[in-house]
């Protein structure tokens, strides 16, 4: 099977995905219980959570073909989560219920999960080896709560480990991007090298076209690369792989 440029997929082993399933689940069990079901709130809240993890699992898939596609998925997953936060807070502040204060002894025992977790086993796994069910049961004390105010602040201490996962994802996409080029860009690349491959055993069939040059400042190879912004945009060039230290630029 040939290999793929840039990989897709493996979302389900990651900690944004499972924690947003956590939350879609407990967000579902929690407007059952505790709210009226012809309420329009249900819908928008289920909606939200349902979006953060669906975002995510799109995202991951997009991945093999579009960092861009990828990195709006992701963002929209995050303004899911973060609409959802706010109607956690709302529920608690309309009702006068106490909201946990981020450094509470209540709220860093639900933010401590994963950590108490892996100091408890010897082999050292963390909580992405785990099932779905097992995840949950780890939650559960809090989750499965009579109390609505004790789910609620649950909720929200987990709907913030999300979109802190999540803006690590993102910034790490991002830094991909400007490193390495989008889909592409890299696809450009993979052509002249395997052209260059081809001609490796006939020296005459070498043209400009088929050697990836030098950063001319730096000596660096280059990647391919499209201008976003300005005169040039929609252009591709030939910029540094060590950018954003170096910016040197060849142009085509």
């Amino acid at each position: 099977m040939a290999k793929k440029l840039r990989m897709s997929g493996g979302y389900r082993g990651t900690a944004s995905f499972q924690t947003t399933t956590i939350i879609y689940d407990a967000t579902y069990w929690f407007c059952e219980r505790f709210l009226d079901s012809r309420s329009r709130t249900v819908d928008q809240m289920v909606q939200a959570a349902r979006s953060g993890r669906q975002n995510i699992a799109e995202g991951s898939r997009a991945a093999a073909t579009s960092s861009q596609t990828e990195l709006r998925l992701l963002n929209v997953a995050r303004s899911s989560l973060e609409e959802l936060l706010l109607d956690f807070e709302d529920f608690l502040r309309h009702r006068r219920l106490l909201q946990w204060d981020p450094g509470s002894a209540e709220a860093r025992k639900v933010r401590e999960v994963p950590r108490r977790f892996k100091e408890d086993r010897s082999n050292r796994s963390d909580l992405t080896d785990l099932t779905d069910q097992e995840r949950w049961a780890l939650y559960a004390v809090w989750l499965e709560h009579d109390d609505a105010a004790v789910r609620a602040n649950a909720l929200i201490c987990l709907i913030n480990q999300a979109n802190f996962l999540l803006d690590q994802q993102i910034a790490a996409v991002e830094k991909q991007f400007v490193e390495g080029g989008g889909y592409s860009e890299q696809l450009a690349v993979a052509r002249l090298a395997e052209r260059a491959r081809h001609n490796a055993d006939d020296p005459e069939q070498h043209g400009p076209a088929d050697r990836i040059p030098a950063c001319p400042q730096c000596g660096k190879p280059t990647v391919l690369r499209t201008a976003r912004t300005g005169k040039n945009a929609g252009k591709q060039f030939w910029g540094c792989t060590g950018y954003p230290e170096c910016k040197g630029v060849v142009a085509l």
